[in-house]
């Protein structure tokens, strides 16, 4: 059987990655016919089918999927390679890029590398808006940013920002209308505004602890969204009690637009890390990044 070149096994991966033969061929610089006739050409090669291929769709077939947790990302180390060769010229450069929630990209990210863009021009940050947990190897991020008791062992977690600690807020109108809370568990009663959790599709239970004693609560009410800043807009506007971060609310507290309940029972937890794989061969452009970030 004659030997797959790596323009055939980058082909492969692309569209694996990609799902799609048209995004993989503008990846490729190249036609979608062409990247077509290259993975027919390596599965007849290799005797096997290695995709999937629907109308809509392009998937890998276990054969593929084994094809692609090989070699994957060997690319991505080679990619890597080539990036740090950037620290022979005068200045940084290359893209990095980051995927994190809505919040914490106004709250922390932007603030903080704002400066680093302006020093360096030819540094440029993608940001990927995202609630859910993404696999940043898979999907070829360079970092995330998640709460730092979320991250997996094997990442490296780097403090981007202090200890947080959940609020449960309401409009005045609404706690003049309702009543305020004395307990996690009169909110029960109250018409609270639920957040749909993007990786496996249900509620987010709200979680509170006083003291070592933990409650979880299972809300209800008129309103669900999937984005924080809609769960704030929904508050403002008296649709019910909402529950986040306390740096969500931005100046809303402090201003008295938001009225804060239970604080009590809202304990600090680990804020906000930046993390990425422990074997990345980092660039010069992603240290900067790292570091602009770091508390």
């Amino acid at each position: 059987m004659a030997k797959p070149n790596l323009n055939d096994l980058l082909a492969f991966v692309t569209v694996a990655r990609e799902g799609s033969f048209t995004r993989a061929a503008a990846q490729l610089g190249v036609t979608q016919s062409a990247v077509s006739q290259v993975l027919s050409a390596l599965e007849a090669r290799m005797r096997i089918r290695l995709l999937t291929r629907t109308t809509r769709s392009v998937a890998p077939t276990p054969a593929g999927e084994r094809l692609l947790r090989a070699i994957g990302h060997r690319f991505d180390e080679i990619e890597a390679e080539l990036e740090a060769i950037t620290e022979l010229r005068d200045k940084p450069a290359g893209t990095v890029r980051i995927t994190s929630a809505d919040g914490v990209l106004r709250t922390t990210l932007l603030p903080k590398l704002a400066p680093l863009m302006h020093q360096y021009p030819d540094i440029h940050i993608e940001f990927d808006v995202s609630y859910g947990f993404r696999d940043i190897v898979a999907d070829r991020f360079d970092a995330g940013v998640r709460l730092g008791e979320a991250i997996d062992r094997d990442m490296i977690a780097v403090p981007i920002g202090p200890k947080l600690s959940m609020a449960a807020v309401a409009s005045p109108a609404y706690w003049k209308k309702h009543g305020e809370p004395r307990t996690p568990r009169d909110l029960l009663s109250h018409r609270c505004i639920n957040i749909r959790l993007p990786t496996h599709g249900g509620f987010y239970v709200w979680e509170f602890e006083r003291r070592g004693q933990e409650q979880n609560v299972r809300v209800e009410g008129q309103v669900v969204c999937n984005a924080s800043h809609h769960i704030v807009d929904a508050a403002l506007q008296g649709l019910g009690i909402a529950y986040l971060p306390e740096d969500e609310f931005g100046s809303h507290i402090k201003e008295g637009r938001l009225v804060r309940v239970l604080e009590s029972w809202c304990a600090p937890f680990p804020g906000y890390h930046l993390y990425y794989p422990s074997r990345r061969q980092s660039s010069p452009a992603f240290r900067l990044v790292v570091e602009a970030l770091r508390l």
